[in-house]
């Protein structure tokens, strides 16, 4: 495929054949016994070994079949610079610290950009094997069976998940607007796996998401999972989706939502 101008579903053919191995790996790891091997951001944001070796593993596989593509990884940024026109986009484990404390809530996330737009994407969790895949134009799936987001109308009725930063008053500000929030919904889920979340919400396991702080790797394969299955993802104010906040709710309730929200400053705080 070196060379050629790939298809989405090309791309996310290898997509899911390194995140499968990748995940397995770290199922391995995590059975054999993982630690802390180093902190990034503070000392709650935590790095295993597994982590690392993992997206090490991404890199070679990638590298074996597109050796001419960009890797942008969490673990080691935008060191793997390529010249092709693919752009690919790993955590190697999102939801970390789940995945230490042996929590059921973490997964392997790999999506595929073209020109800047991602065009595949698969998230694997790392502990059931459950395993969400996407296509620009080509609709979300979940064991072959393609995924819609909940028809769900008023927001008092919704379901929402979110999740927290590791910076101690970015989670107090946070925490704030949770507990303005949780009176106007049915209730909150915080499970902390950003990509994760956004395929739940894709399939209505929740009826909608919202975040401040998700880097590309955190956004890009779940986003396009998210996306495909019928939810809007943006911004506040018509920006896009990114670091300063992410909404993912169904057509009907994302105008109240993304209302309240502004109206609780958000996107605010560090």
């Amino acid at each position: 495929m070196t060379g050629s101008t790939p298809t989405a579903r090309e791309l996310l053919g290898i997509a899911v054949a390194v995140a499968r191995e990748a995940a397995g790996t770290a199922a391995r790891m995590r059975a054999e016994g993982v630690s802390v091997a180093a902190t990034k951001s503070t000392a709650t944001d935590v790095v295993t070994a597994a982590d690392r070796a993992v997206e090490r593993q991404v890199l070679a596989a990638l590298r074996a079949v597109r050796p001419d593509d960009v890797v942008l990884g969490e673990e080691y940024g935008g060191a793997e610079a390529g010249t092709g026109g693919v752009r690919w986009v790993v955590d190697p484990i999102d939801g970390t610290v789940n995945y230490l404390y042996g929590l059921p809530y973490c997964a392997v996330s790999l999506a595929a950009e073209v020109d800047g737009r991602v065009v595949a994407g698969v998230v694997r969790n790392v502990s059931t094997g459950e395993e969400w895949t996407a296509t620009a134009g080509g609709g979300a799936w979940r064991d072959g069976r393609r995924l819609r987001c909940s028809t769900e109308t008023e927001l008092g009725q919704a379901l929402v998940a979110t999740g927290f930063g590791y910076d101690a008053g970015r989670r107090r500000h946070q925490a704030r607007v949770v507990a303005e929030l949780i009176g106007d919904v049915r209730d909150i889920r915080r499970m902390g796996a950003a990509a994760l979340d956004l395929c739940l919400a894709a399939e209505g396991r929740v009826d909608a998401y919202y975040e401040k702080g998700l880097a590309a790797w955190d956004l890009a394969a779940g986003g396009l999972v998210a996306a495909e299955a019928g939810l809007r993802v943006t911004g506040l104010d018509g920006r896009p989706a990114g670091p300063d906040l992410v909404i993912a709710a169904p057509p009907a309730l994302f105008a109240s939502l993304h209302t309240r929200l502004a109206a609780l400053d958000a996107s605010g705080g560090p």
